[in-house]
């Protein structure tokens, strides 16, 4: 006979615990146990794709040259920070690098932005979809770092800590670039 199950909260459980097995198995090239690091990442990767870049087909590109970056810098990974929190930094390298190599991009988000008031007039009130959609717009204007900031902090949930060790800043400038974004937003939003 067993004993009773005891099950923890997820606050007491280690951050890594689970995918430590996966991961060195990954790192020694087992292509499953890289597919269990994928099925427990995927969702979160994809999150910061789609917020950063704003465009769903391009954010799931985006993941799986994310995945491949990983598979191939696995063997390299030191593991100096947690190996989520360098997964996250390659996503967000990733996308950064996308950014700037894509000018067609670039030149489409410019055109939206042109045409504002195509979702609410005087006449109308804006909707929740509307302000949704401002906001979208508005975020995807603010330069690349305040956007990587903002996205990192106020929609994904990370630490001021976590997001100066991902992108390789002083904590008090990622506070600042945080600051600068939310004010950019409040003026565009006003």
């Amino acid at each position: 006979m067993s004993g009773p199950v005891i099950r923890h909260p997820a606050s007491c459980l280690p951050r890594e615990g689970p995918i430590e097995s996966s991961l060195a198995a990954a790192r020694r090239g087992d292509p499953e146990a890289f597919g269990a690091l994928y099925d427990a990442h995927a969702g979160r990767v994809h999150a910061i794709c789609l917020r950063m870049s704003g465009d769903p087909a391009h954010a799931a590109e985006l993941v799986q040259d994310v995945f491949l970056k990983v598979w191939e810098g696995l063997p390299g990974f030191r593991g100096d920070s947690s190996f989520t929190t360098w997964l996250h930094r390659v996503a967000v390298n990733v996308v950064l690098q996308a950014r700037r190599g894509d000018r067609r991009r670039r030149d489409r988000v410019a055109l939206v932005e042109d045409h504002p008031g195509a979702t609410a007039t005087a006449a109308t009130p804006p909707t929740d979809a509307a302000l949704a959609i401002d906001l979208e717009r508005a975020v995807a204007a603010l330069p690349e770092v305040l956007r990587t900031v903002f996205v990192l902090h106020d929609v994904e949930g990370y630490r001021h800590e976590e997001i100066a060790a991902v992108l390789e800043i002083p904590i008090g400038t990622c506070r600042s670039h945080l600051f600068r974004a939310r004010r950019h937003l409040r003026e565009e939003l006003a």
